[in-house]
């Protein structure tokens, strides 16, 4: 009995290591474009650098595509190029900085797709991709209309600071998202995040963490930190659409840190002036005798001309310009 399995085991080992000797000697495939036929069991392939874009329906239901090597000249991947590539799992699209229409719809197998220099991703991009996990974008501009509809596996989402839209729809059905990161000035359309029941937890993005923190008062810090998560608290137990919730959570966020930072630079105006009358008062006495014998003939001096003497010989000068500008917000 004993020898009947140790035989099935080399049996299963050495049909493994021949399954993968076979594919590290299979034949690549190097696109050209144009006119070029694409075979329909082509499992490897590699784009030509001549290739600039990725034509419509390029690679369309070549469901035994394993495998692409993409250059960093392509910049625009066409219409439904690669739909329906079930056995596609991962893409690394060097340059491309546009995925048109349906470019990877219904690719059930895909799991990573790492777009450093993607900039829009337009109507049902990455629809249907069931097995989708991870997507790297951090240039990312515009997210069209249910660009990731239905990526149930999608769990995590960091959207970049510079983030313009996303239309509607665009993470309809992604069942399993927890977490998002996003910009506060992002433009979210309607029902975005609808049918994402664990969706429970909102990040924000870019340098409103820094401006916070540069606020004049700890009760501003605090309020504005308290605005921030709250949304932490509700999402959870929220019962309406979740997108709704967000967007109308972002408006208060934006509102109560517009109102801060009107107050402080209200508050760093006050202080300015007081500061420069201190400065001026300190050497007033020193100057008292000197301007009282020259009084006479500074009658008809330009009020301003004085003004800006005494802000240079008092010091206010220096400190205003090189002081104060780090005080103001960003």
């Amino acid at each position: 009995m004993l020898g009947v399995v140790a035989a099935c085991v080399w049996a299963n080992s050495v049909a493994i290591i021949m399954d993968e000797a076979a594919h590290n000697n299979e034949e690549i495939f190097v696109y050209m474009g144009g006119d070029q036929v694409v075979p329909n069991d082509v499992r490897r392939v590699r784009i030509d650098k001549s290739v600039k874009i990725i034509p419509r329906r390029a690679f369309e239901f070549r469901r035994r595509l394993i495998y692409v090597e993409f250059h960093d000249g392509i910049e625009i991947i066409g219409e439904m190029a690669f739909g329906s590539c079930t056995s596609l799992r991962s893409v690394k699209l060097l340059g491309v900085k546009i995925v048109k229409a349906e470019a990877f719809n219904n690719c059930t197998q895909l799991m990573d797709v790492d777009g450093n220099k993607l900039e829009t991703i337009e109507d049902g991009a990455f629809k249907y991709c069931t097995s989708l996990r991870t997507i790297k974008m951090p240039c990312v501009r515009n997210i069209r209309n249910y660009a990731f509809g239905r990526c149930r596996q999608l769990t995590d989402l960091d959207l970049p600071d510079g983030l313009e839209t996303i239309e509607q729809s665009a993470f309809q059905y992604c069942q399993y998202l927890k977490r998002i990161a996003i910009p506060l000035g992002c433009m979210i359309a309607y029902n975005i995040f609808s049918n994402c029941p664990k969706l429970t937890t909102v990040d924000l993005v870019g340098g409103i963490h820094n401006t916070i923190a540069s606020l004049h008062l700890e009760s501003w810090r605090n309020e504005m930190k308290g605005e921030i998560n709250r949304i932490n608290q509700v999402l959870p137990t929220s019962t309406g659409g979740k997108t709704a919730v967000i967007q109308q959570w972002m408006n208060s966020v934006i509102r109560r840190l517009n109102h801060c930072k009107a107050e402080h630079k209200a508050l760093l105006k006050e202080a300015t002036t007081l500061l420069e009358l201190a400065l001026w008062k300190a050497k007033i006495g020193e100057k008292e005798e000197i301007l009282g014998e020259v009084k006479a003939k500074r009658v008809k001096m330009d009020i301003q001309s004085e003004r800006n003497e005494r802000r240079v010989t008092s010091g206010a000068n220096i400190v205003i310009k090189n002081v104060l500008p780090f005080l103001e917000l960003v």
